[in-house]
């Protein structure tokens, strides 16, 4: 598998490093190999007849428009390979199998790191490393990991990204009864937008505080990047050619090469027979693309193996996602026919800028020490002239109606 996936270009200099670096002779011979896997398979229906619901729109789901139950929403299986070198060297890789943006299944290579424990304190790590931005964000893939079917989607579909290629080190501290952990992290990743625009986010720097008081733990993370995008010029620089007022609204909303900036502080409390957690994070590109907030709140209860669980969550723009864009007025019939033209082209990607409103009940059942099964129900509205996190949307849709979506899934760690 590894193989295939160098073949594809996305290995990252961990591969070599974790060869660099193992430790030799009686160390070697010492090493300590785990392997795992998890999985989820889930059957989701949408009542949106005029648009398909999707989870992320890097894996785009096909329920809805396109099918009355879809498999591939948040199905996906992934395996994991843990070693042990000695007390200071370990290393991990993970691939998942999952939907792509190409509407097919692909193997992506979601970690590979070495770690080096250089005092009890504090590590260091090179390679591919998940993005600490949320709560959830090193065992989102890991269905079984969640109390819900899905991590909130309003939330964490906000960032095309889910790891990067590059360093962190984390230093574990103490005040008092108090358990803080602190990450700097540096790097830069391919930020898949859609089919046809592959972005860079380069130059990431983000930096992490952890702490755990006994059953609650918070978070809070900043984090910058700059997003080249190239290939996405044909718009602004048809709008440049207006003079002033094109020159305006292209530096607005040009996504050429913008800095990106991430804040989310969320926290989780979990005594053990219920929890309640939460979070709120903002994504500022900008640009086109968007400057969201999102956050969410949710509660469960344990009776035994069953936990019924709630949850409210809310993703808002805090940008117009519609614009008058080049004024009209005065133009050449054929001018202002161009311009027209121009101006909806931008209406229509500010409308994909989401807002919405969801509204969930679920229950998990652990039916197994490592199987659970998972139903769900979410009452989705997007808001504002937005199609909210819908994808492959038709003519027909309407901003402001709500619906329903059911899912059911079983999730499995091994």
């Amino acid at each position: 598998m590894l193989t295939t996936l160098a073949a594809r270009g996305v290995a990252p200099v961990a591969l070599l490093l974790s060869l660099l670096t193992w430790p030799q002779g009686d160390a070697r011979a010492q090493a300590t190999w785990k392997v795992t896997g998890f999985g989820t398979i889930a059957a989701v229906h949408a009542t949106q007849d005029d648009g398909d619901y999707t989870v992320n729109p890097n894996s785009p789901g096909q329920a809805g428009y396109s099918k009355a139950w879809a498999f591939d929403v948040d199905s996906r299986a992934g395996a994991q390979l843990d070693v042990r070198f000695d007390k200071r060297w370990s290393a991990v890789v993970q691939a998942t199998q999952e939907k792509s943006i190409e509407n097919s299944y692909k193997t992506y290579l979601t970690w590979a790191n070495v770690k080096f424990q250089a005092t009890p304190e504090l590590s260091l790590r090179a390679g591919r490393i998940a993005l600490p931005l949320f709560l959830s964000a090193d065992y989102r893939k890991v269905g079984y990991a969640l109390p819900w079917m899905r991590a909130p989607v309003e939330l964490y579909s906000l960032i095309p990204i889910s790891y990067s290629d590059g360093v962190d080190a984390s230093y574990r501290w103490h005040t008092g009864q108090v358990k803080h952990e602190t990450t700097l992290s540096l790097g830069h990743a391919a930020a898949r937008l859609n089919k046809d625009l592959t972005g860079k986010a380069r130059n990431i720097v983000g930096l992490t505080e952890s702490a755990t008081a006994g059953a609650l733990t918070v978070r809070f993370t900043a984090a910058q990047a700059l997003l080249v995008v190239p290939g996405a010029q044909a718009l602004f620089d048809g709008l440049r050619a207006f003079g002033a007022p094109g020159e305006a609204l292209a530096d607005r909303y040009d996504i050429a090469k913008r800095h990106v900036r991430v804040f989310s502080a969320g926290f989780n409390y979990d005594p053990g027979n219920w929890f309640i957690t939460g979070e709120s994070g903002r994504i500022n590109t900008s640009s086109l693309l968007g400057d969201q907030t999102a956050s969410y709140l949710s509660a469960g209860r344990r009776f035994g193996n069953v936990a019924p669980y709630v949850t409210y969550a809310r993703l808002v723009a805090n940008l117009a996602t519609q614009t008058a864009g080049l004024p009209l007025d005065g133009l050449p019939p054929e001018a202002a026919a161009v311009a027209g033209l121009l101006n909806n082209a931008l209406n229509d990607q500010l409308r994909q800028i989401g807002v919405q409103d969801t509204a969930s009940v679920g229950v998990r059942w652990d039916v197994a020490p490592n199987i659970a099964l998972k139903a769900q129900l979410d009452r989705v509205k997007p808001r504002g002239g937005s199609i909210g996190t819908l994808i492959n949307v038709q003519p027909g849709f309407r901003s402001g109606q709500a619906f329903n979506v059911i899912s059911l899934g079983m999730d499995v760690v091994f």
